[in-house]
């Protein structure tokens, strides 16, 4: 979604995430009536939001590992999993070190890197360039194009004409 005024993108991505409930109409999201079924939409999707869900706290590492808890995964298939990510993300050298000292770049890769752990194949992406500089925009850019091509459906939010031209189907 394009706009300039945020307020109706970020509520069509709150009532399709289950963040908040539509009040009309018939929403279905990777098969999953939005109203009936909520708990399979969010075993379907992944969310990023336009603010970090990174905790600062603790290593890039130890994020991924926290999200592999939360998806239930067990504690090898969870290492597995991290490890993959933060290779896919070029974020090995950086795993061990607290979240808080990386760069608005690294930050974004690594919520993303998160987002992915549960897997899912529909996520929503608010504004995930916003803030960052030219070289970590095209980087954002061309993971955006690896998970469309591996079969994943992005929605993305974006104030940028650019990056909607350069990464959308359809615009909306």
């Amino acid at each position: 979604l394009l706009g300039p005024n945020g307020a109706g993108k970020t509520t069509a991505v709150k009532i399709l995430s289950t963040l908040i409930t539509a009040d009309a109409g018939d929403l279905h999201v990777g098969g999953h009536d939005l109203a009936t079924d909520p708990q399979a939409v969010r075993a379907a999707i992944g969310v990023t939001g336009q603010f970090s869900a990174v905790d600062g706290l603790i290593t890039g590492e130890e994020n991924m590992l926290l999200m592999a808890d939360l998806h239930h995964l067990s504690k090898s298939e969870g290492r597995r999993v991290a490890a993959e990510l933060l290779e896919r993300f070029d974020l090995v050298d950086a795993a061990k070190k607290p979240a808080s000292t990386y760069s608005g770049g690294m930050k974004r890769r690594l919520d993303l890197a998160m987002t992915l752990v549960g897997n899912p194949r529909i996520i929503f992406l608010d504004e995930p360039t916003t803030g960052l500089d030219p070289r970590s925009r095209h980087s954002m850019w061309q993971i955006i194009r690896e998970l469309v091509r591996g079969g994943v459906t992005v929605f993305l939010t974006t104030q940028y004409l650019e990056e909607a031209d350069e990464l959308a189907d359809r615009i909306a």
